[in-house]
């Protein structure tokens, strides 16, 4: 029998994005200056047309100076998040 994980909330994850940027008062330009990425690709992923790679959400975290965890932590919102239990 196979046990498939819960699905990630995609959703919590792009407001997540909305939130840090709209917080810091950035447009969409500005932080695509200060990750590297594409101003295309920061505007879909704050829509949620697509969801991006490892590599896209480390420059955002780079650029947010945060943890990464707290760009990802919200992909199991919905869930009990995979690890150790009671540590």
């Amino acid at each position: 029998m196979t046990i498939l994980p819960p699905d990630p909330d995609l959703a919590a994850l792009r407001v997540t994005l909305a939130r840090l940027r709209n917080e810091r008062g950035w447009t969409f330009d500005e932080l695509a200056g200060r990750s590297g990425l594409a101003r295309r690709t920061l505007i879909d992923l704050e829509h949620g047309r697509t969801t991006g790679t490892v590599t896209t959400w480390h420059a955002l975290a780079h650029a947010f100076d945060v943890p990464i965890e707290q760009l990802l932590g919200p992909l199991c919102h919905d869930h009990t998040p995979p690890g150790p239990k009671g540590i």
